[in-house]
């Protein structure tokens, strides 16, 4: 399982992040307090910190240069949105620079996104009895093997990262179809109700009003 770092000095925004990351399949660890993160760091290996610059003990600039020669990536979570910062940040070696406040989603989809680009991927996602290998493409429901178009396969997907979060119309149209939602379309309805059908998840893929749609697991 894939390891991620959490530094950050407020312990709401460390719980939510770990809350999101743990439901889309990661382990994460937590700390607070730039000296005890260097202590981790030094005691166990991850495959990618989430940083903050502003903390406690080392700030997250000092940590990155302790960080730099472990070839572990950084994204850099800071309330610190001049270009300035994000600039120095990402010269530091970061691999991206998140502002704060974020959205779950967007972050979700960064920490993929760089993880990627180090070859370090989830290979299976699970949601209760349902177990997607994304590198084969397939889909299974207590072990029955599912077929799925290529749009439902990426609705599931991005249902599965994201469990127990609303997801709006828009967002979901956008990573999927990779185009804007067209308010009176019902495309997206239509392939969330055959999804419902497939995965027998009536009770569990649940409208959300005037939001869009949330996987209740």
């Amino acid at each position: 399982m894939i390891k991620v770092l959490i530094v950050d000095d407020e312990k709401p925004i460390c719980d939510l992040i770990d809350i999101n990351l743990t439901a889309a399949g990661y382990q994460c660890k937590t700390v607070q307090d730039g000296l005890q993160a260097i202590d981790l760091i030094e005691r166990e290996n991850f495959d990618l910190i989430l940083l903050d610059v502003m903390l406690p003990g080392a700030d997250g600039y000092d940590i990155m240069e302790y960080i730099r020669p472990l070839k572990v990536p950084v994204i850099f979570i800071s309330a610190k949105h001049e270009v300035k910062d994000r600039v120095k940040g990402l010269r530091l070696g970061a691999e991206d620079y998140l502002v704060k406040p974020f959205d779950v989603v967007e972050l979700v989809t960064r920490v993929e996104v760089v993880l990627r680009r180090f070859n370090k991927t989830q290979k299976l996602l699970q949601a209760g009895d349902v177990t997607v290998d994304v590198e084969a493409r397939t889909v299974t429901k207590a072990g029955n093997p599912i077929v799925l178009t290529n749009k439902e396969y990426g609705l599931l997907v991005l249902f599965i990262r994201n469990k127990n979060v609303a997801l709006f119309k828009e967002t979901l149209y956008e990573k999927v179809w990779g185009d804007e939602y067209i308010a009176d379309s019902r495309t997206l309805e239509l392939h969330v109700q055959r999804l419902r059908k497939k995965m027998s998840w009536e009770h569990n893929l649940v409208a959300v009003y005037k939001v869009g749609y949330r996987l209740e697991i």
